[in-house]
């Protein structure tokens, strides 16, 4: 028969605890460890010549080592009458002077200040759960009262949410320093199925004055050294991450399948920034795995977190599969931490990434470190800011694994997510950028302008305006083709162009300084996103090229109902903040069909409706697609390889009734004009149009 309660609520039954012990008799039930798991950190706090309070003692051997250890002068209190009882008869004789008394811990009749030590094992988590934890604070508030100045309450928990807010809440708000062990985990031999949770010893100091501010610490291990945390929520926060750490670990040493790929963020000792987000890939059952290729580190380099291949599942199931280990663990380095070298980094990782080794792996197999190219990439934070829409972003520079420079934007919010990126170029225009806003630097009151500053953070760097790193962008510039080669080869032709989402501008930019004729309005609705493509990709407005900030959405439906307006080409290319939708790209009313309507109307005869579309959820998927077929003649759809990525090429040509079910067969002759017509627009200081238009239109399909 069990002898675990049925529900939480039993743990701080009194009735509970009589049946338990009349059951369990005299063998000893040790709750989160016995004394020689815990002696280190309690002779660290408790000493032998002072007057102890064990509070919620049970049948637990712990008193009775203590005394054996030294410590003569404990008071052993429980609610239980048979416990105390059965602890007092076992103990009469070898340890005469250890005392057991019945006493209800919420109204204790000792003295206050009588004590110098609370000792507490399981109590309070037991005791938390009973009316919403107002027996438990009544309990630490008599601990309070009973300690002395000076005196320290030493509670051994499981740290539940709720039974750790409330003990932190409790004694830090009455200015006590708090502090939080987390005691080390079982070894890698440990039994699979065992108890997985951490011990956590939570050490609360009471002061004669309180201090002005508040002493909130985290120790890993008995002897490790404090970390400073500012507010309870924070180390709150750190004890739940020590939690989910030993949670997967558990997990870890049952094995894992193929699409299981969990991760953690290990942060900095002392200062508690993230520096290293590892995620285990595991390879699938199938796999043709060598014998000896257990277990590897992947570390990929610095600002390549957000690539396919390593931000996202099926991009690391790939890499995993390349690599041909049983587990791979793929670690990615943090924005605003310094790394030495390719050594330090493995000295740094190892004796946490070996905790993460699959389970059955041979005694000191030697684990390779993995990387591209032997180095630690680079990467330099050229901007922060905050969005009063998105939150915080950062501009950073980063060097691609083709040696090239690239510049991103990235959002907080989805670090895995690169919103915006450009190639740089060398210039002159950038060197002479540069120094001009060097000498501006120089002044008393140092404010470059936008121009000044604009993709000069690095000297001799320019935005090469020729070149889109989407292939989604070149996808949206190769589908003008779809609107003719008479429009597209006639230089005096306008081309209006309307476009739903700014991002850093590059592909607005490239429509206006190489396609002939074009006229582009953009509709951006993030004014910081607006001022970072000026500031730091480049983005230059004129009368060709000009951009509104609004409501997408509003500013459609407003262009629609005042009449007047067309467009040969609509481009949505605007993300969802949403990620719970299964469609990232576009937010889903981008795409209800009274929308869609709306554009539609607004094209020309000869108009174009392009959006990217990234849909993971195939039943979403198709009633998009169902959608813009009620509404268009026909819809292309161009798949992005390696990405989950679709460009939808949607034409009005030939009236809603006559739909169309094949590529027109005049596109490839499209396809060279546009090309050529981009070629005639080169400007060398700009960059040259550096886009293969056939090839962004060979797998085209009729969606």
């Amino acid at each position: 028969m069990s002898l675990l309660p049925r529900t939480a609520d039993e743990f701080s039954s009194a009735d509970y605890w009589e049946r338990f012990f009349r059951k369990r008799g005299e063998k000893a039930f040790e709750w989160y460890g016995d004394y020689n798991s815990l002696c280190g950190v309690l002779h660290k706090y408790i000493k032998p010549r002072e007057k102890v309070l064990v509070v919620g003692c049970g049948n637990s051997e712990l008193s009775e080592q203590l005394y054996d250890v030294g410590y003569r002068h404990l008071t052993n209190i429980d609610i239980s009458e048979t416990v105390v009882s059965q602890m007092s008869q076992r103990n009469a004789r070898r340890r005469p002077d250890l005392t057991f008394q019945q006493v209800d811990a919420t109204q204790m009749c000792y003295e206050s200040g009588s004590y110098q030590a609370a000792l507490d094992k399981g109590t309070l988590d037991a005791m938390a759960s009973e009316e919403e934890g107002t027996l438990a604070s009544r309990m630490l508030a008599e601990v309070g009262r009973v300690l002395a100045a000076g005196g320290r309450y030493v509670c051994v928990t499981l740290a539940q949410e709720d039974v750790i807010r409330l003990a932190v809440e409790h004694f830090a708000g009455a200015g006590w320093a708090v502090r939080i062990h987390c005691l080390n985990q079982r070894g890698g031999d440990a039994d699979p199925s065992a108890f997985a949770l951490p011990i956590f010893v939570l050490v609360c100091t009471k002061f004669r004055q309180p201090p002005p501010f508040a002493v909130l610490e985290m120790c890993q291990g008995e002897d490790g050294a404090p970390s400073r945390l500012a507010t309870v929520p924070e180390l709150l926060a750190r004890v739940k991450e020590r939690q989910a750490y030993a949670l997967m670990l558990q997990k870890m040493r049952g094995g894992t399948d193929a699409s299981s790929t969990p991760s953690l963020t290990l942060c900095h000792a002392s200062m508690g920034h993230a520096r290293y987000t590892l995620t285990v890939q595991d390879s699938p059952p199938s796999a043709k795995v060598p014998p000896a290729n257990h277990f590897a580190i992947f570390i990929v380099p610095q600002g390549h977190e957000s690539d396919w291949l390593y931000g996202s599942a099926e991009g690391r199931a790939q890499l995993a599969s390349g690599a041909k280990f049983r587990r791979l663990i793929v670690v990615a380095m943090h924005r605003d931490q310094e790394y030495a070298d390719m050594a330090a980094v493995q000295a740094e990782l190892s004796p946490m990434v070996m905790e993460l080794a699959p389970p059955g792996m041979p005694p000191n197999q030697q684990v390779p470190f993995l990387s591209v190219g032997g180095d630690l990439g680079w990467r330099e934070v050229v901007a922060r800011g905050v969005s009063g829409l998105t939150g915080e972003y950062s501009v950073e520079d980063v060097r691609g694994e083709d040696g090239h420079l690239y510049r991103r934007l990235v959002f907080m919010n989805n670090t895995q997510l690169v919103q915006s990126e450009s190639r740089l170029q060398s210039s002159a225009a950038g060197e002479t950028c540069a120094s001009t806003a060097h000498k501006k630097r120089s002044k008393k009151k140092p404010k470059p302008s936008a121009s000044d500053a604009s993709a000069c953070r690095v000297k001799g760097q320019s935005v090469d305006r020729g070149f889109l790193c989407c292939t989604h962008h070149e996808v949206m510039v190769a589908g003008l083709s779809l609107l003719g080669t008479e429009v597209i080869s006639d230089r005096d032709v306008l081309v209006s162009v309307l476009v739903v989402g700014l991002g850093g501008g590059g592909l607005p930019q490239f429509v206006r300084d190489f396609v002939p004729g074009a006229q582009v309005e953009v509709v951006e609705l993030d004014p910081a996103v607006l001022d970072v493509a000026k500031t730091w990709f480049g983005l230059q407005t004129d009368d060709r090229l000009k951009v509104v900030l609004g409501d997408g959405l509003e500013h459609i439906r407003a262009l629609q109902s005042q009449g007047g307006h067309s467009y040969d080409v609509i481009m949505f290319d605007v993300d969802s903040k949403d990620p719970t939708l299964g469609m990232s790209c576009p937010p889903p009313a981008f795409v209800e069909t009274s929308l869609l309507e709306k554009v539609c109307k607004l094209l020309t005869p000869r108009g174009v409706f392009m959006l990217n579309l990234v849909c993971r959820d195939s039943v979403l998927r198709k009633s998009v697609l169902e959608r813009l077929h009620t509404v268009f003649s026909t819809v292309f759809s161009r798949p992005i390889e390696g990405e989950v990525n679709e460009v939808l090429l949607c034409s009005r040509a030939g009236g809603q009734g006559d739909k169309s079910s094949a590529v027109p067969k005049e596109l490839p002759q499209a396809a060279k004009s546009l090309q050529g017509a981009l070629q005639k627009q080169c400007h060398t200081a700009l960059g040259n149009p550096q886009i293969d238009i056939s090839a962004m239109l060979k797998d085209l399909r009729v969606a």
